[in-house]
């Protein structure tokens, strides 16, 4: 399995990830004309992608959603978030249930808890045994999560904030109040305390992404994790891999 973040961020989220010939991608929020450079800088051809999963509908997860009508691309969503997605063909459309196999990948949505009409994280694992599971914008991760996201080689998850930066900033305090609460982001505290459950020390491999850029330093987010890692015996390099988008 390979993974590529190929956006991340509130400017836009793009996830590639390719196994055994085939290529899905989880997210596509920057512009279609975008997607298709990037794809091609990392040797993916765009007519070539079998789906594309949402995780929910805010602009920075769905604004290249064009691609699909393109290059006839069937989209996955939850029944929930099709509610807010618009300009998808309706021959392409499809509603992920809890578990489908979608082009040889095992995938699994699973709730998390955003601002969105039912947002979802997915756990895909492709005919190998290799798994990638991808948790974006969420204002918590709670038990059931954990379980599904449970043996993943590769963890893709949001570390969006800092609070004491956040507080501080010049945010609106409704703004602040929204990003703060359960159905807002991950401060990268909480994102360590989700990884020291999830990390085994087995070779993992992490992303941490979605990080503000006015309220996260890439090397605060990355040391959050590591210090907690290194709680559990844990170091980089040695018993995971830590990369920051």
């Amino acid at each position: 399995m390979k993974v590529e973040i190929l956006a991340s961020g509130s400017g836009g989220n793009v996830i590639a990830i390719r196994s055994s010939g085939n290529t899905i991608l989880v997210d596509v929020g920057i512009a279609k004309t975008k997607i298709e450079k990037r794809l091609l800088e990392v040797g993916i051809r765009p007519d070539s992608i079998d789906a594309i999963l949402i995780t929910h509908a805010h602009s920075d997860h769905v604004k290249g959603l064009s691609l699909a009508n393109k290059y006839h691309i069937p989209v996955f969503a939850s029944k929930g978030e099709w509610e807010s997605i618009k300009g998808v063909d309706s021959g392409l459309k499809r509603i992920m249930p809890g578990n489908q196999i979608i082009s040889d990948f095992d995938v699994t949505a699973f709730k998390v808890h955003h601002d969105a009409y039912e947002p979802i994280g997915y756990s895909i694992v492709d005919k190998v045994g290799d798994k990638v599971s991808v948790c974006l914008d969420t204002g918590k991760v709670d038990s059931e999560m954990i379980e599904t996201m449970k043996y993943s080689n590769f963890l893709i998850i949001e570390s969006n904030h800092e609070p004491a930066m956040l507080e501080h900033s010049n945010y609106p305090n409704a703004t602040k109040a929204r990003i703060l609460s359960d159905i807002g982001h991950l401060s990268n505290t909480q994102t360590a305390e989700a990884l020291t459950k999830l990390v085994k020390g087995v070779g993992e491999k992490i992303y941490l992404t979605h990080l503000s850029s006015s309220n996260n330093m890439t090397e605060l987010a990355k040391l959050t994790t590591i210090r907690a890692l290194n709680r559990k015996g844990f170091k980089p390099g040695k018993d995971y891999e830590i990369e920051v988008f």
